[in-house]
């Protein structure tokens, strides 16, 4: 009995992609230990329901919660087992901590890869500490990197038969909009998995999200709820646009290093530049925001500080790791545009034709999506294996 919980630890981080092949012993320990960590202080919802001593907006948060879940299964067709039926209150702010890391010139990740997931571009830590000690090693080596909070990850299915993944006080809050997308997200990760491709897995889990988030306010959200939802969307969006913008121009400096001769004190300078420019158009965008809110000045800079941060220390390695979750969103979206609107079809229809490109050999797979070949070169620790 003290045996299979830690195996389950185990399997559940070598599936979610943070175990490396070649990761030493603590890392191992310390990616089973917080696993369980977690499990362990996961109740089922309707015990924290029952409990006296559960506030009454967490409450209201769980309901709320299961309601999201229920309309997964019956509008969106997304499986129906114990996930998201427990809850767990972690006492800090997020579950892991992700650190990705790309080169000088490169908007490539570094991977890690294993067996079971494949390669993976991040490498997740139960303690920030950690992860940070990690960040500083790779920094040292000359990458640059980047190191952010994950408020959910997924087993992909495997951990069902212990309780599955549960819902968690790292995004039990989130507004209504984006606490149903993030419930639609991971469960479709348990949907289709391609071995060792993120862009593939995360675009489509992030499809997934967008396509029944706006769904579920359709359909079941509140007017408040789905006015919330269109004005944060739209700030998210024009962001989005907005680091889009940057990797293009990065990306067309980046190639010129491919070529035979090439100035690199000049290279340093526009990407320097770039990164400038998108810091500047940041400011302007949020200053935007500020203005068309009608909120003091003040409030209004701390509501809409977000990405304030992460524009800060925005570098190759944070823009590649978005670029993971945005990439073949299009893609998807217009393959489910494709399917049989007949009801009960479309979905359906959607998850069988991913799950059959998902099962194709990646070159394979990437031009049946997109209709050209995706030629994004391999990175050295692609080709050691980690």
């Amino acid at each position: 009995m003290r045996l299979r919980p830690v195996l389950a630890g185990l399997l559940a981080l070598l599936v979610a992609g943070g175990l490396s092949a070649c990761a030493d012993a603590s890392y191992y320990l310390q990616s089973a230990q917080g696993h369980i960590a977690m499990m362990r202080a996961a109740k089922p919802v309707e015990q924290w329901l029952a409990d006296e001593q559960t506030t009454a907006s967490l409450k209201a948060r769980l309901a709320l919660a299961q309601r999201i879940r229920r309309f997964a299964v019956t509008d969106l067709a997304l499986p129906d087992n114990a996930s998201y039926t427990q809850y767990a209150d972690l006492h800090r702010r997020a579950v892991v901590w992700n650190v990705v890391a790309a080169p000088e010139f490169s908007l490539t990740l570094k991977t890690w890869c294993f067996p079971v997931a494949g390669c993976v571009g991040y490498r997740g830590y139960f303690d920030e500490a950690d992860a940070r000690a990690l960040a500083a090693e790779l920094k040292a080596q000359g990458m640059e990197v980047s190191v952010y909070g994950v408020p959910a990850y997924s087993t992909l299915g495997w951990m069902n038969w212990v309780g599955g993944d549960p819902l968690l006080n790292t995004f039990i809050n989130y507004p209504e909009g984006e606490l149903a997308r993030l419930i639609f997200h991971e469960l479709a990760h348990q949907v289709a998995y391609a071995k060792g491709d993120t862009p593939f897995n995360e675009s489509f889990a992030t499809a997934v999200e967008r396509l029944g988030g706006a769904r579920w306010l359709a359909r079941q959200g509140s007017p408040a709820a789905r006015a919330e939802y269109l004005e944060y969307n739209r700030r998210r969006t024009e962001f989005r646009n907005l680091s889009l913008a940057t990797r293009l121009v990065l990306a067309g400096i980046y190639r010129e290093k491919e070529a035979e001769s090439h100035d690199r004190q000049a290279q340093t300078a526009m990407k320097n530049e770039a990164i400038k420019h998108f810091r500047d158009q940041y400011a302007a965008l949020k200053s935007g925001w500020i203005a068309a809110s009608g909120l003091a000045p003040d409030l209004a800079a701390r509501q809409f500080s977000a990405y304030d941060l992460w524009v800060a220390n925005a570098n190759n390695a944070a823009l590649g790791a978005q670029a993971a979750y945005d990439e073949l969103v299009p893609d998807f979206e217009a393959l489910f545009e494709h399917m049989d609107p007949s009801p009960g079809k479309q979905w359906q229809g959607f998850y069988d034709e991913v799950k059959r490109l998902a099962g194709l050999p990646k070159p394979e797979r990437d031009q049946a999506l997109t209709g050209k070949v995706q030629t994004r070169p391999q990175n050295q620790s692609e080709k050691n294996g980690g």
